[in-house]
C-alpha cells in the first residue's frame, strides 16, 4: 500500500509544528551547584575546600561514586569521612554536594539478607528490595512515648533467664575478655527467637571475615535467617564504614519497631566502633582525651543505645532490645569504654576467663553480672526460684574459695558446697542449644528441691538431659501457666517436682551404700593397741 505524497507531507508538517511549539514553550532553568576540590587524602578521610554551604553530616560524592560524610565543618575547609575505597582519589578531584544526609534502605525485603552499611548486598542474592529509606541518625523516642519493660526476652540460656533476666526494650551489656564466648551468647539468643516472633538484627563491626562467615553459616543452618538481618563491616573496611554500621543497623531495627514488632539488635562489638571513631577523630585533628579517645565518645554510644526502648500502645507497642558487646583487656572492667557502656545500659553480663578455663560454659560470672530492669519483666515462675538459687550459688562460691585452703569442713558446709557444685553443673550449657521455658523451670525446681544432690557429678549431664526430656510430660494447663505473669501455685510446683523426682529415680543411691563424700568425712575408728606384757622383775640373788 503506497501513501500519497500529500498525506505524507501533512504528517511531517504536524510533527514539526508540535516540535516547534514545545521548543517555544521550553525555558531552560539554570541551577547553581557547589563543587569543591580535594586538598588532601589520608587514611579514611579527605580534606575538601570550596563547599561553603555544606552542612554537618551532609553526604558528598567523590569521583568513582565514593560517598563521604561532612564531619568537620570549618571556615576554610571541611573534613570528610570516606565511606568506600579511596585509593584512586587525588588532590584536585572534584567533590559535589548531595543536599541530604546518610540514609539506608529499610523494609521486609531485608530479612534474610547480608548487607554492608551502604545497603549493598554481600550474600550474592541480587539487589535488596526496599520500600522506604530512613536516615541513620535519628532522635530517640521521647519519654512520653515509652512504656515500661514488662515482657521478658527469653534467651534460652538457663543462667541468664533465671539469674540475669532480660526484658523486651532493655539494653543489656555483654562484656569479657577476648575468646570467652560473648558472640556465642548473642547467637544463642537469636536462635531462641525462632518461635517468639522477634525480628533480629546482627551488626558485625570490624570483625574478621572468617568469624562473620561462621556466624552466617550457623544462622542459616539453624533456620534463623528467615527473621534476621545482618549488617557487616570487616576488619579491612575503611573506618568510616565501621563508624556508621551500628547507626545503620539501628535504623533498620527501628523500622520494624515502629511497625509494632519486637526487635533484638546485637552490636558485635562496640570496642571496634570506639576505636574506629578514635582513629577518625585523631586524623581529623580533634583534641584527644582519656586513652586518646575524643571527648564525645560517651555521646556517640549514648545516642545510639537510647534508641532502644519499648513504645506505648498508641505508638504501636513495638520494642527494641539491645545487646551491645564490649571486649575487656585483662579483666579490667573499669577501663574507659567499659565503664561508659555500663553507665549507659540497664545491666551487664560479665564473662569470666577463669570460669571459661575451668570448662564452665557459658562462663557467666553471676556475682559481677546484674540486670536492673529485666527482673520486673521476669516470669513469676522464674522469680519464685531465682532468689533462692542465686543465694545458694553465692554461698557456694564463697565457701569453695575458703575450702581450697585445706580447712576441715563441717557437715552443713560440705552440703552447701556439694549443692553448689550441682547448681554449677546444671547451669552449664552447650553452644547453639537453647532450652525451652518448661525444661528450664523443671531443672531449676529440681535444684531448689535438692533432687540433684545425690547424683554423682560425672552423671549430672545425663541426669539433666533425662529431666529435660521428662519436662514434656508436664500437663498442658501447667505449661500454659508458666508463660503468664501469675505466680506458680503450690499444686503446679508439686506436680513439676514429682515429675522431676520420677525422672531422677534411676540415679538414687542404694540405701545401704554411702556416698563418697560421707565415706571420706567418716572418721575411721582407731585400732586398739595390744598392751605389751610387762617384763617380770629379775630375782635378786
Amino acid at each position: 500500500m503506497k501513501m500519497e505524497p500529500e498525506s505524507l507531507q501533512n504528517v511531517f508538517d504536524s510533527a514539526f509544528s508540535g516540535i516547534s511549539q514545545v521548543r517555544e514553550t521550553f525555558t531552560p532553568q539554570l541551577t547553581s551547584q557547589e563543587v569543591g576540590t580535594v586538598t588532601s587524602v589520608a587514611t579514611g578521610i579527605a580534606k575538601v575546600s570550596g563547599l561553603p554551604g555544606v552542612g554537618f553530616d551532609e553526604l558528598v560524592t567523590f569521583p568513582g561514586d565514593v560517598l563521604g560524610i561532612a564531619f568537620n565543618v570549618d571556615a576554610n575547609e571541611i573534613g570528610v569521612v570516606l565511606l568506600g575505597e579511596y585509593w584512586h582519589l587525588r588532590a584536585g578531584d572534584e567533590v559535589q554536594r548531595t543536599g541530604r544526609v546518610m540514609d539506608v534502605a529499610v523494609g521486609d525485603g531485608l530479612l534474610g539478607r547480608v548487607i554492608d552499611p551502604l545497603g549493598r548486598p554481600l550474600d550474592g542474592d541480587g539487589a535488596v528490595a526496599s520500600s522506604k529509606r530512613l536516615p541513620i541518625e535519628r532522635s530517640a523516642a521521647p519519654i512520653m512515648d515509652r512504656a515500661p519493660v514488662t515482657v521478658p526476652l527469653q534467651t534460652g540460656i538457663k543462667v541468664i533467664d533465671a539469674l540475669i533476666p532480660v526484658g523486651r526494650g532493655q539494653r543489656e551489656l555483654i562484656l569479657g575478655d577476648r575468646q570467652t564466648g560473648k558472640t556465642a551468647i548473642a547467637i544463642d539468643t537469636i536462635l531462641n527467637q525462632r518461635d517468639h516472633h522477634v525480628v533480629c538484627v546482627y551488626c558485625a563491626i570490624g570483625q574478621r571475615a572468617s568469624a562473620v562467615a561462621k556466624a552466617v553459616a550457623t544462622l542459616r543452618e539453624k533456620g534463623a535467617m528467615d527473621y534476621t538481618v545482618l549488617v557487616v563491616t570487616e576488619g579491612n573496611d575503611p573506618p568510616g564504614l565501621a563508624y556508621i554500621a551500628p547507626y545503620v543497623a539501628t535504623s533498620i531495627a527501628e523500622f520494624f519497631m515502629e511497625a509494632g514488632r519486637d526487635v533484638l539488635i546485637v552490636y558485635d562489638d562496640l570496642t571496634h566502633h570506639a576505636r574506629a571513631y578514635r582513629e577518625l577523630s585523631l586524623l581529623l585533628r580533634r583534641p584527644p582525651g582519656r586513652e586518646a579517645f575524643p571527648g564525645d565518645i560517651f555521646y556517640i554510644h549514648s545516642r545510639l543505645l537510647e534508641r532502644s526502648t519499648h513504645l506505648r500502645e498508641e505508638r504501636g507497642g513495638g520494642s527494641l532490645t539491645a545487646l551491645p558487646i564490649i571486649e575487656t583487656e585483662a579483666q579490667n572492667i573499669s577501663a574507659y569504654i567499659p565503664t561508659n557502656l555500663i553507665s549507659i545500659t540497664d545491666g551487664q553480663i560479665y564473662l569470666s576467663p577463669s570460669l571459661f578455663e575451668l570448662g564452665v560454659l557459658p562462663a557467666v560470672d553471676v556475682g559481677k553480672s546484674v540486670s536492673r530492669v529485666g527482673g520486673k519483666a521476669q516470669r513469676a515462675a522464674y522469680r519464685s526460684v531465682a532468689g533462692d538459687l542465686k543465694l545458694a550459688y553465692a554461698q557456694f562460691e564463697e565457701l569453695e574459695t575458703f575450702s581450697r585452703f585445706g580447712a576441715r569442713l563441717d557437715e552443713d558446709t560440705r552440703k552447701i558446697i556439694e549443692h553448689g557444685r550441682r547448681i554449677r553443673a546444671c547451669l552449664k550449657q552447650p553452644e547453639f542449644a537453647p532450652v525451652s521455658v518448661p525444661a528450664q523451670i523443671a531443672v531449676l525446681l529440681a535444684l531448689i528441691a535438692e533432687l540433684f544432690d545425690h547424683v554423682p557429678l560425672e552423671q549430672m549431664t545425663e541426669a539433666e538431659h533425662i529431666l529435660r526430656e521428662a519436662a514434656a510430660d508436664i500437663p498442658a494447663e501447667v505449661r500454659e501457666g508458666l508463660d503468664t505473669a501469675e505466680k506458680l501455685s503450690d499444686e503446679d510446683r508439686e506436680t513439676i517436682i514429682q515429675i522431676a523426682r520420677q525422672a531422677l529415680e534411676e540415679f538414687s543411691p542404694d540405701p545401704d551404700s554411702k556416698s563418697e563424700p560421707e565415706q571420706e568425712n567418716e572418721v575411721q575408728p582407731k585400732s586398739e593397741k595390744k598392751a605389751k606384757p610387762k617384763p617380770e622383775p629379775e630375782e635378786k640373788t
